[in-house]
């Protein structure tokens, strides 16, 4: 995965809050970013939410390590547009509405950074946000034929981490698989049962 990837609070929330974060550094080349209004998320979730107690701290330690960086979310013209696109609402007023907010500006940053020519990777579980971003990426395909200079958005949610690190370092067997899993969904009720992924398959690892 590319290192220029944006974290939505769903994932950062569970990977800190179970101490997988170096898991997570591990597959995604070790730097992420978020917009402010996920860093706010990931902060009141963990002082309001026992399941998450965890995260805040983990999370001020990546700041002060330079792994995590933290995205404007000002009122600007370029994420004004963008938010206007994908939600239908100029960023001034989708501010004001906290449902799927954190979800909108991973996705809108992510079209910002796109269009500017970068290749960003967004990790939501959400199915909105996952949509969202979708639809983003597939906007910039259609316009990449006549804008090539165009940069693309690519969608990654937590079961294609937990894939990618497959017998490697963090998680070396099935055992440890089922474990980091359960710990995940016990935060996460949208994981569905491990049994409905391919995390144990015979394809993934070869036995």
């Amino acid at each position: 995965m590319t290192a220029l990837i944006i974290i939505d609070a769903g994932p950062a929330l569970n990977f800190l809050a179970t101490k997988n974060e170096r898991l997570l550094l591990s597959v995604i080349g070790g730097y992420l970013s978020a917009p402010e209004t996920v860093d706010q998320e990931v902060r009141n979730k963990g002082a309001s939410d026992d399941r998450f107690t965890a995260a805040p701290g983990v999370w001020s330690k990546l700041l002060a390590a330079g792994r995590l960086s933290i995205l404007a979310d000002d009122i600007t013209s370029e994420l004004t547009a963008a938010t206007n696109r994908i939600c239908g609402t100029p960023l001034a007023e989708r501010k004001h509405i906290a449902k799927d907010l954190g979800e909108t500006m991973v996705v809108a940053h992510a079209a910002v950074l796109a269009e500017a020519g970068h290749d960003v990777t967004v990790l939501i579980d959400d199915k909105g946000g996952a949509r969202m971003a979708t639809a983003e990426s597939r906007r910039l395909a259609r316009l990449r034929p006549k804008n090539p200079n165009l940069g693309s958005i690519r969608l990654v949610n937590t079961v294609a981490v937990l894939e990618s690190a497959t017998g490697k370092r963090h998680i070396p067997d099935k055992a440890t698989m089922r474990s980091v899993y359960k710990a995940l969904k016990a935060r996460d009720d949208g994981l569905v049962p491990i049994d409905q992924t391919r995390l144990l398959s015979k394809d993934l690892w070869g036995f």
